[in-house]
């Protein structure tokens, strides 16, 4: 790949696109992994975690929040870059396969689409809170939150670049 929009055509994806490269992975027997977010800031928090989920399957697929849907989840002021500019970024890692953009404000009908074999989230949740989990896990995949690291945020990068 050599253009960004070489970059975008292969591995930021529609639904449509989605489904076909899911039944493609699925018939060679791969193990998909799925992780989402906000992604507004990338940082070295965002890198380590997503390395981590890839290294739990073949495929990783990332679910990133439009921009309607991070403004309602963290307000009137966010995102900072926009959807197609993150979900560039995101494609850009070599570890990523596919990002595909999702309206709502939870992954749940993304994730039942998807329906990968492992889950992934972040942070210091219960697995029984997570959205998806219960899916995921009565079709036979797990569900496995990866750690933080802390003091990196895209809320506390914002903060020390407006000074407060």
């Amino acid at each position: 790949m050599e253009t960004l929009n070489e970059l975008q055509a292969e591995k930021v994806l529609s639904g449509d696109q989605l489904t076909s490269k899911l039944a493609t992975w699925k018939a060679q027997g791969l193990k998909l992994v799925f992780t989402n977010g906000c992604f507004d800031l990338l940082h070295i928090g965002h890198l380590s975690y997503l390395l981590k989920a890839a290294s739990f399957g073949d495929k990783l697929i990332i679910g990133l929040n439009a921009d309607s849907s991070v403004k309602r989840l963290k307000g009137e002021s966010r995102p900072i870059n926009k959807a197609d500019s993150r979900a560039l970024m995101l494609a850009s890692l070599f570890f990523v396969d596919a990002v595909v953009v999702f309206e709502e404000d939870t992954p749940l009908n993304l994730i039942t689409t998807v329906m990968p074999d492992v889950l992934v989230k972040g942070g210091d949740y219960l697995v029984e809170n997570i959205v998806g989990a219960k899916e995921v896990i009565d079709n036979g995949g797990v569900v496995n939150i990866v750690d933080f690291i802390n003091g990196y945020s895209s809320t506390s990068l914002i903060q020390k670049i407006s000074g407060r």
